[in-house]
């Protein structure tokens, strides 16, 4: 994608009356729909268990789904994009992609259960969709914090539904519907306002600044790759995409499958009560508001000083803060200390997934939507080896326990169970933090030519030419 005049050289969040501000708007929100929903069965987990009779195995078999759908989701929707642009792509994801979330209202098995959440996890791909707007709809000095800024913000989804859906359920029950259902209206009602979205995507954005691919196409002032398959193969060569790959699955899978385990960690390890363990874990949520931002905006910051270059090596550098800070998390045995590290953990890992797209929109400029999402892609894969790592790894510990203690009552063994898995995800976490602390090295690896940097240069002169003659 070439077209390079009328992209926004700032972040003026105000000026509404200017396409990339606007598309900046309502592809955060609709972002953030997309990650209420995905993750929006998650409060109703207890209610769910007790209403289809889920077995443990079961429920992470859930989780794990949940991730599964999006990776695939994530591979295709970028090379869509490539070819048919964000709005009708977003458009398309938002409303098939609530298909499954207000079917997911109406299962009656686990069986069903599990196959909804396998096809609700591919409106993660969202998140692809999001990255690739932003980037040709923002200039090459603004384009970081743009992009981390919206996928933050969207990321709030996540965490926000652990209040929202809740409140959703409080408001359905209020109108006479039996409280251990209430989770089934709630989920038809997400899917819906979802399915709403994409109507919004439809009529109020566009593809580019100038108009959209398809108008572009017909002006001929948008070249097309003819053999569209080479294209994607020279990115499926690119030894740098497959880095980020790595990269986002050690920042954004790691924080999925962290979060994810996290209530259970602090309970176990801590001894605090489940209330205060899930607002700890969405306070770190909550994060996502200023922390990928700052991933982006340094990242930027650091491309201004040092080029491309300069990119890359902040993006190495928060990545190994990232991995010391989960080491030492998960070596404390006081919750002071504990909190202290979780937190600078949060930070680091948000403000290293807003690096990672501070750099993914200069690896090839006419593959954007591909590359983010296979990078995309790799966060969940990221996540789905995660999970699985801890979850053999609890399940020997618990096996363990339950055979050096079948003495003990029933009270006793849930402890001395619980105690063994709060031991086996502490030493997984600190194998994980060593692993993503040796990835952020791998960074060093990702070089960019001279006439890289140069065409960066140029790019950015030609924005802030158009954005002096709009003043």
């Amino acid at each position: 994608m070439e077209t390079q005049s009328k992209k926004s050289t700032t972040l003026k969040l105000t000026d509404l009356k200017s396409m990339p501000i606007r598309t900046f708007w309502i592809t955060s929100i609709a972002f953030f729909i997309c990650f209420f929903a995905w993750f929006g069965i998650v409060p109703f987990m207890p209610d769910v268990v007790k209403d289809l009779g889920l077995t443990p195995e079961q429920k992470w078999n859930s989780i794990i789904l949940a991730v599964t759908g999006t990776v695939f989701a994530r591979l295709l929707i970028g090379k869509l994009c490539d070819t048919y642009g964000p709005r009708l792509c977003y458009t398309y994801l938002l409303v098939i992609g609530a298909i499954p979330v207000i079917l997911l209202g109406f299962v009656q098995t686990p069986t069903q259960f599990l196959i909804c959440r396998l096809f609700i996890g591919f409106i993660g791909a969202s998140f692809v969709i999001t990255q690739f707007h932003t980037s040709i709809m923002f200039a090459p000095n603004i384009v970081g914090t743009a992009n981390a800024t919206s996928a933050g913000w969207g990321n709030l989804g996540g965490g926000a539904n652990r209040l929202g859906m809740p409140l959703i359920a409080a408001a359905v029950v209020s109108f006479g519907v039996a409280d251990e259902i209430a989770w089934r209206y709630s989920m038809v009602i997400a899917g819906v306002i979802a399915m709403l979205m994409g109507v919004v995507y439809y009529f109020f954005t566009q593809d580019t600044p100038e108009g959209n691919f398809a108008q572009l196409k017909k002006e001929g002032r948008m070249p097309t790759i003819k053999k569209d398959e080479e294209g994607f193969m020279s990115v499926l060569k690119d030894y740098r995409v497959w880095i980020l790959f790595v990269v986002y699955g050690a920042s954004f899978g790691i924080e999925l499958t962290v979060y994810g385990t996290m209530d259970d960690y602090l309970q176990n390890t801590f001894g605090i009560s489940r209330s205060m363990a899930g607002n700890l874990v969405l306070s770190f949520a909550l994060m996502n508001i200023f922390a990928r931002t700052l991933g982006g905006f340094f990242g930027d910051r650091f491309g201004r000083l040092k080029g491309l270059r300069g990119r890359v090596l902040f993006l190495t550098m928060i990545l190994a803060v990232e991995g010391v800070m989960l080491t030492i998390f998960s070596t404390t045995t006081s919750i002071a200390f504990g909190m202290i590290f979780l937190i600078l953990f949060s930070l680091s890992v948000q403000m290293a997934e807003g690096a990672t797209f501070s750099v993914v929109p200069f690896i090839n400029k006419k593959a954007i939507g591909s590359i983010s999402g296979i990078v995309g892609a790799g966060g969940n894969v990221g996540a789905f080896m995660a999970a699985m790592f801890l979850k053999s790894k609890s399940s020997v510990a618990e096996t363990a326990a339950l055979a050096t203690n079948s003495n003990l009552g029933e009270e006793a063994m849930k402890a001395a169970q619980a105690a063994a898995a709060s031991g086996a995800v502490s030493s997984g976490y600190f194998v994980i933090g060593g692993f993503v602390a040796v990835t952020a090295l791998t960074t060093l690896a990702i070089k960019f030519s001279t006439a890289d940097e140069k065409a960066v240069k140029e790019e950015l002169k030609v924005e802030l030419a158009f954005a002096a003659a709009d003043k």
